[in-house]
């Protein structure tokens, strides 16, 4: 029983981890999911069954003894969304084969649009970044790989140092899944990789006295030349954030949602930018899609003169 509560501890720690971090959500959104799954646990637990051995049958009954007990549909949409995004992740964390919500009809939950960066606060920020130092020259490279070409943080620090093709321009990546893809990078990424790969790393490496094999094919060092972490990452971004003094909240993801704005707000068309998002529906990218409309709106109703009331 106590190791089925430690394992229950880490599989949820490590999804709030994940969604607060990767994901950006809110700590008050996070206590809500937390909340919701550790009642899915009680649950199961009441059934002799633990996270890991749960089917949709369970997941089915338990959010319609919920329905009974007489909660909202907002929570039970809340619920539906936890559970959903939960084994979600387990399967992407290859802890588990099968998805138990694969087939399921969720309640929906209100959509929020993704956040984004502006361009030209982005492109400033990007343009001021320093590299004069080892740790800069890094963070600079990376900012510009996430930016560029719409990586995960957890393929971001996934890549290896062979899976670079600078003539050629483009990144190798593992995705969810573990499915391969190719998605291209940017001149300004592929100059400082080069950079990077000359200067930095070999610098990074060196400190590191016993580097592992992984150590040593991984593209992003940490000072210790050991592998970045995910929490790594966003502690990195976070600081940049404020020394280049972007005013919206900062979190890996945040430049993958800019990413693929900013290509549909230039025209590329969805089906490439599903390709280079590594999405396996269409309809998870069709979100950027409203976010570029509302932009399209909010261009329209500050130039247009008839836009406005009043106007002549």
């Amino acid at each position: 029983m106590k190791r089925q509560k430690q394992l229950k501890e880490e599989l949820i720690e490590d999804y709030l981890f994940h969604i607060r971090v990767e994901k950006g959500l809110s700590a008050n959104s996070c206590s809500n999911y937390q909340r919701d799954l550790a009642k899915y646990y009680l649950y199961l637990q009441d059934r002799t069954k633990t996270l890991l051995e749960s089917h949709s049958s369970d997941i089915m009954d338990f959010m319609l003894s919920e329905k009974t007990k007489g909660r909202s549909a907002k929570s039970l949409a809340r619920y539906g969304a936890a559970i959903k995004g939960f084994y979600g992740y387990l399967l992407q964390e290859d802890k588990i084969k099968d998805d138990p919500t694969a087939y399921l009809s969720m309640p929906k939950i209100e959509q929020k649009l993704p956040h984004v960066v502006g361009e030209s606060s982005l492109h400033k920020a990007l343009s001021r970044g320093k590299t004069d130092t080892l740790l800069r020259q890094r963070d600079q490279t990376m900012i510009e790989v996430l930016y560029g070409s719409g990586l995960r943080v957890s393929e971001l620090v996934s890549l290896g140092v062979n899976d670079l093709s600078l003539d050629m321009g483009y990144i190798r990546c593992r995705g969810k899944g573990n499915k391969e893809r190719i998605v291209p990078a940017g001149q300004q990424a592929l100059n400082l990789l080069q950079n990077y790969i000359s200067v930095s790393r070999p610098q990074f490496l060196l400190r590191n006295q016993k580097p592992s094999v992984t150590d040593r094919n991984t593209l992003f060092l940490n000072a210790a030349g050991k592998k970045l972490t995910r929490q790594g990452v966003w502690q990195i971004l976070k600081k940049w954030g404020k020394q280049n003094g972007i005013a919206e909240n900062i979190y890996p993801h945040i430049f993958r949602h800019s990413f693929a704005t900013h290509l549909l707000d230039h025209g590329a068309d969805l089906r490439s930018v599903q390709e280079m998002l590594g999405h396996a529906d269409i309809s998870t990218t069709q979100i950027y899609t409203h976010v570029s409309r509302k932009r399209i709106l909010e261009v329209f109703r500050k130039a247009h003169p008839r836009a406005k009331k009043g106007g002549d």
